[in-house]
């Protein structure tokens, strides 16, 4: 299905940029589905909680110095507002549970982003514990991994771009 969009919603709004050589309105063509991935791309709000230290990187990702609100990031307090969950630092069984009815609370889609070495593979803790989690991907689904003890806010920058490529190439309305 194509969506036409109009580039100027009210005559009073028109600019050069959106009137073509002769003064008319320009009109998009586009795929319904290349837009609804373009505006999930662009507004994605990842759920704010920390394990470890790796929750110290991922606030200095979202302070004012990396600035991750310019690629559309903006943390939310509550599972209910959020499409994305970031696990940062060791997870324990203890709060494996608790991990797991996080993301059963966040709307669908949801993607999980797994930062750091700890709740990747269960970093140098899983030897020596028996409290220790081999990997968050044993209990939820990750869709991206950022490697790094702790990971620089570089590295998680990084595992977003991944992610909005991801969903670039998703197909939500196909039918299955």
């Amino acid at each position: 299905m194509y969506l036409a969009i109009r580039l100027n919603f009210f005559s009073s709004m028109t600019s050069p940029s959106t009137t073509d050589k002769t003064g008319e309105a320009s009109v998009i063509m586009m795929h319904s589905e290349d837009l609804l991935n373009w505006s999930r791309e662009k507004s994605m709000w990842p759920m704010s909680f920390g394990l470890a230290c790796c929750a110290i990187e991922m606030m200095q990702a979202f302070a004012a110095s990396y600035d991750l609100e310019r690629f559309g990031i903006f943390p939310r307090p509550s599972p209910r507002q959020s499409d994305i969950m970031i696990v940062s630092g060791t997870v324990t069984f203890k709060m494996a549970d608790r991990i797991r009815r996080l993301y059963e609370q966040m709307a669908e889609p949801r993607y999980v982003i797994s930062m750091g070495s700890c709740s990747n593979c269960g970093g140098p803790y899983w030897q020596h514990g028996y409290h220790v989690v081999k990997g968050v991907d044993r209990i939820i689904p990750v869709d991206v991994y950022v490697p790094g003890c702790p990971p620089r806010p570089e590295a998680l920058i990084d595992g977003f771009i991944k992610l909005q490529e991801k969903i670039r190439t998703e197909h939500p309305l196909a039918r299955d």
